[in-house]
This record gives C-alpha cells, sequence and structure tokens, in this order.
C-alpha cells in the first residue's frame, strides 16, 4: 500500500502535466492581429519596417516617407516657438518648456536626435509644407480650417481657449462690448477671424511675446490670445492687479502637426507615440515639470487606459479623440467659382493664385467695406487738400499779421512733420473729444491727409497772390480780385498737391481708419493668400492713382486753355 502511495504521488502530477501539454499544444494559434492589438506592438513593428527601408538608396529619393528619411538623418526637425512661456522659449541656445520637452521624449522614442527651429504662427504650417521641418509642436489650435493645410497628431497634446483680457478699468463683459473697438493678436490665430466677425478691428503682431509689453504701454487697450500664454504672465503680481481676464472662447484641443503629404508613416508612429504618452502619464510627468496645467492631460489619462481606446486603431476611434474645433466660415454665393478660377490660373499660367477676400462672408464684407471706405477717404481727401488750399492760402497772403503768422506757423508744422506722426496726432486729438470709433479714425485721417496737402498747396496760393501785387504795384485792386487771380495761376500747382492724398491713404490704417488696407490686414490675420491679397491692394491704388491723375491733367489743360484764351 506504501509503494501504491508513492506511485500515485510521483505518476499523477506527470500525468497531468503530459495532458496539459497536449491541450495547450491543441489550441488554435494566436492571430497576428490579436498579438499586435496593442499600440505599443504597432509602433515596435512600424519602426522596425522604417529603420529597414531606410537605405542609402531609399534616402536619396526625394519621395520617401519623412519617418524613414529621419532615419536615414539619425535626427528630427522640429519647428517650436521661442517666446511662448512654459510652452516653448529660449535663452542663449537654451530652450524650455512643454513643447520643448515633448519633442525631445518623441525623438527619445524614436531614438534618434532632434534639431529645434523657431516658427511662428504665421510660418509654422508653411515650414512644414516646404519640408524645412519635420514636426511642429507650437501650441497651434486644431481647427477644420487647418485640416486642409496640414496633418495633425492624433490624440491631441494639450487643449486651451482665446481670452480677452485688458485693464481692469475697462468696461468689457462679452461679444457687445468690443464692437468698434481694436484688440491686439497674432497673425495667425485661428480666432481672429470670430473677433472681426463681432465687429472689432486687428492691430496685428508676429509674435505673442509683444502682447503682454504693450498693453503695460497702452498701444494695446485690449489682447486676445490662449488662456495658456497669459497663465504665465498672471503670476506676476504686478501685472495680475492691472489687467484681468474679461471672458473666453473658443476651446481648441492642440495639434502637433506634420506636412499634408509625404507623412503617412511619420504621422502613424507619433499618432501611436501621443497615444502611450497620454495613457502611461508622460504627458502629465512634462506638463508637471513645465508648472503647466494638466487637468485636461489627467482626463485624457483616463481615455487612453479604457481597453477599447488603448489599441493600435485608437487614434482613428472618434468616440477616444477629440474633434477639432469647427472653424468654417459661411461661404459666399460665388466661392465655388473662385475656387474653380484659382485652380485654373494653377493649371494654365502655374501661379498659386489665393483669393480669401473672395470665398468666405467675413472676409468678403472686410473686402467691400475696405474698398468703400477707402474712396470715401480719397474724395474726403481731395476735398479737404483743396479746401485748405484756398482757406490757408487767402490766411497767407491776408494783411493781417495774427491770422498770416497763425497760417505760416501751421503750414511750417505740417511741411515738416512725417505723415504717421501727423496722423497719430490728428487722432489723438480727435479721441480727446469723442469715442474711438472707426468712423472718428476715418475723419481724423481725411482731415490730415487734406492739412498736409493742403498747406504745400496753400503755399503756392500765398506765392501767386505775393506775385500779383507786385505785377499791379500801386495801382488800386481788390484783395478778392488778387486773391482770384493767384488761385487761378497757381492752379497747377494746386493740382499736382491733389495727387499725393489718392496715394496716401493706406497710411491711415496706423490709426484703425477702416480703409483696404486695414480690411485686407485682417483678412490675412486669419487666412492664406497674403502675397496676392496685397498684390491686389497694389493694383487697386494703382488705378485709384491712375483715374486721379487723369482727371487732374484733363482740368490743368481747361484752366491753362482758358488763362490762354484770356
Amino acid at each position: 500500500m506504501g509503494f501504491l502511495r508513492v506511485l500515485c504521488r510521483v505518476l499523477l502530477p506527470l500525468l497531468l502535466m503530459v495532458g496539459l501539454c497536449q491541450v495547450v499544444r491543441a489550441q488554435p494559434a494566436v492571430p497576428d492581429a490579436t498579438r499586435d492589438a496593442s499600440p505599443d506592438a504597432a509602433l515596435a513593428r512600424l519602426l522596425a519596417e522604417a529603420r529597414a527601408a531606410a537605405t542609402p538608396s531609399a534616402c536619396a529619393k526625394p519621395d520617401v516617407d519623412r519617418l524613414i528619411r529621419i532615419f536615414c538623418n539619425k535626427q528630427i526637425r522640429v519647428g517650436v516657438r521661442e517666446n511662448y512661456p512654459l510652452f516653448g522659449t529660449r535663452k542663449d541656445d537654451v530652450r524650455a518648456g512643454y513643447d520643448i520637452d515633448v519633442a525631445r521624449a518623441i525623438a527619445k522614442a524614436l531614438k534618434i536626435d532632434v534639431a529645434f527651429s523657431r516658427v511662428t504662427p504665421a510660418n509654422r504650417i508653411a515650414l512644414l509644407a516646404e519640408d524645412r521641418i519635420d514636426l511642429t509642436i507650437a501650441t497651434m489650435g486644431h481647427n477644420t480650417q487647418r485640416d486642409g493645410q496640414a496633418r495633425f497628431i492624433r490624440p491631441h497634446y494639450y487643449q486651451s481657449e482665446s481670452i480677452l483680457l485688458g485693464p481692469r478699468a475697462t468696461e468689457v463683459k462679452d461679444w457687445r462690448d468690443i464692437a468698434g473697438r481694436t484688440i491686439c493678436v497674432t497673425i495667425g490665430n485661428g480666432s481672429n477671424a470670430q473677433i472681426v466677425s463681432q465687429g472689432a478691428r486687428l492691430m496685428l503682431f508676429e509674435d505673442a511675446a509683444a502682447l503682454p509689453d504693450r498693453l503695460r504701454d497702452a498701444t494695446c487697450g485690449l489682447a486676445a490670445q490662449d488662456d495658456s500664454f497669459f497663465a504665465f504672465h498672471f503670476t506676476d503680481a504686478a501685472f495680475s492687479e492691472r489687467f484681468e481676464r474679461k471672458f473666453g472662447f473658443a476651446q481648441v484641443p492642440w495639434g502637433m502637426a506634420v506636412a499634408k503629404t509625404g507623412s503617412d508613416k511619420l504621422a502613424s508612429a507619433l499618432d501611436l507615440i501621443s497615444q502611450m504618452f497620454h495613457r502611461d502619464g508622460v504627458f502629465i510627468d512634462i506638463a508637471r515639470a513645465n508648472r503647466v496645467a494638466d487637468a485636461f492631460l489627467a482626463a485624457q489619462r483616463e481615455v487612453w487606459n479604457r481597453a477599447a481606446c488603448n489599441t493600435a486603431g485608437g487614434s482613428k476611434d472618434s468616440s477616444c479623440v477629440l474633434p477639432p474645433l469647427s472653424a468654417a466660415l459661411q461661404a459666399t454665393p460665388f466661392a465655388a467659382s473662385i475656387t474653380a478660377f484659382e485652380a485654373w490660373v494653377k493649371q494654365n499660367a502655374g501661379v498659386e493664385l489665393q483669393l480669401p477676400m473672395l470665398k468666405t462672408v467675413p472676409a468678403w464684407t472686410l473686402f467691400k467695406a475696405g474698398i468703400i471706405n477707402s474712396l470715401i477717404m480719397i474724395a474726403g481727401a481731395l476735398a479737404a487738400t483743396l479746401g485748405f488750399a484756398l482757406v490757408l492760402g487767402a490766411a497767407l497772403g491776408s494783411h493781417h499779421r495774427v491770422a498770416r503768422g497763425a497760417a505760416r506757423a501751421l503750414t511750417l508744422v505740417m511741411q515738416s512733420s512725417p505723415v504717421v506722426l501727423t496722423l497719430v496726432m490728428a487722432a489723438a486729438i480727435a479721441q480727446a473729444f469723442f469715442s474711438y470709433s472707426a468712423l472718428v479714425a476715418l475723419c481724423a485721417a481725411i482731415l490730415a491727409l487734406g492739412l498736409m496737402n493742403g498747406s504745400n498747396a496753400a503755399q503756392a496760393v500765398a506765392e501767386a497772390i505775393a506775385t500779383v501785387r507786385a505785377e499791379h504795384g500801386a495801382a488800386p485792386i481788390g484783395h478778392s480780385a488778387v486773391y482770384m487771380a493767384a488761385v487761378d495761376r497757381s492752379a497747377t500747382q494746386i493740382l499736382s498737391f491733389l495727387i499725393n492724398p489718392a496715394k496716401g491713404t493706406p497710411v491711415a490704417s496706423f490709426i484703425g481708419a477702416p480703409e483696404l488696407l486695414s480690411a485686407l490686414t485682417d483678412i490675412t490675420a486669419f487666412a492664406s493668400g497674403r502675397a496676392t491679397t496685397y498684390t491686389l491692394l497694389l493694383v487697386f491704388y494703382i488705378i485709384v492713382v491712375a483715374i486721379v491723375v487723369y482727371f487732374c491733367g484733363k482740368l490743368q489743360r481747361y484752366l491753362e486753355q482758358r488763362r490762354a484764351a484770356a
């Protein structure tokens, strides 16, 4: 019995192990699709394939996917900002911030080096298209408009909203309070179109770093930018004491982005890396190390730890990723025709023509208003020039010493002052008596341009008055007769000075006059096609000046013929 008990204890486990092995061996093999369902496995496979493809012959091809190329070059070129506190800053050669550390973490995951390049909101997408960078991590909001310009990495790596801020004493509570106001923004900010649609004017800056200083020196009465940018500045007690957040709008997820074409494999790899960075808390650790708020990242970590999202295809699942901010602007009735015309020009002439002012209702409204206001300003400046020429001319030729002295002083000041300074002074004086508005700026510009050019024409009238008096000597002649003869004699000079206001009206944009240059500047703040836009501006003023010159020439010949007949 004892022998049998021992035998059972030894043989029974052995038999059970053999049977289990047979069962396991009999199970069907696990499919590759199941084994590769994790983002980790998918990334490993994708990177292994790209590294294997990075052969000398493949590296020499211009159309090779950028993932393969970065393995050829052993580095990834990343565009970052340099003046965005907490996210991207540079002091000498030392870069710091959330975006910088995210780029370094990506390079580490790819086991390559990283090379940084400075980008701005205006060029960060263009540099991708021009193949000067491989990836941009530059506080860029992902909206539907930009989807046509770059390939955004999903899931998003951060989220923010735009805020309007200004001095605490400024009464602004919502959109109804900003109509007619000038708001400082950066070129390329996705929220610019929304601001313009509310009737506000834009003062554009290349870099957001200028906004806090322009608020402090009162150049900007209000500014709009991401709340994440001003979060750092509100930690400054002096700044927080003077300025406050008025209201927020346009909450938008931030996206890393690659070029729209030629980056499919790179985009797929970055999708997987971003997904794993959320799941494993890498983004949160980087944010905390840079004193960046992490509430959004904490919520995203929960999402990407869900079984349904933590898969190789999670970044394509609409229940896991955030949608881009809807930035679609209402199209004009003829937008399709304009798009077709642009395509025709490109196909037949090879010219990249872009006409954003004709495609959306906000841009078209600004464009029409700009043309109308420019024509009003030109007509007003011509009338003001003629009026000041006649009035100041009479005063300069007057027998009254006080009138003559005042006119001379004013003429000297106008002839010596730069046009921009004269416009700024006119706007300051106008605002001292009236609340600022586009109409006030328009009237101030008309008066300033008329006074500047009219003072020069007035000097010609005064010199003609002196000549007429000298010719008549002691012969009795009335002052009105002398004046009319002098005006007739100086008509040619007066007409020549009428051309200047037509050419000088664009400079009125410096004081916020809503003429065409201001309108086009606002349009290019939220639309592409800056080269075409400003070319149209040049053509517009060439035509307007040509028309003014033509009619002034006709009038001059008429006066000369009348003078000859007399």
